[in-house]
């Protein structure tokens, strides 16, 4: 019985975690909407936020990555230094994934960077 309520419990979440997810980024997209609507007819001048362009989305994505490859490698490489178990150094190269990722989106924003100057 105890079997069955675990995979049970693991479908309901792995579905349910990303609907709640959704759900919160509508509620606050709408209460963000509704909010400047309300501004808006009360007469207050509301500064518009600038958009991202590509170059600065992907510096960022790729410094988020990077961090957190490099974040992933050492966790797992002073664990592995812990144990002294060559096993969680195998866990720790999982990190050059987001690592290469990372670097790919600091070669995207290098090149958009270039072709903008030219």
């Amino acid at each position: 019985m105890g079997g069955d309520i675990i995979g049970l419990v693991a479908v309901i979440m792995s579905l349910g975690v990303p609907l709640g997810a959704l759900y919160t980024y509508y509620r606050v997209r709408k209460l963000r909407s509704e909010e400047r609507l309300a501004a808006i007819a009360r007469g207050v001048a509301i500064p518009m936020e600038p958009e991202l362009n590509q170059a600065a989305r992907s510096r960022r994505a790729g410094i988020l990555l990077v961090s957190g490859a490099i974040g992933f490698i050492v966790a797992f490489g002073l664990v592995g230094q812990i144990q002294a178990d060559r096993d969680f150094w195998t866990t720790a190269v999982l990190g050059i994934i987001p690592l290469a990722v990372g670097i790919g989106f600091f070669v995207d924003w290098k090149l958009i960077h270039r072709d903008a100057r030219a």
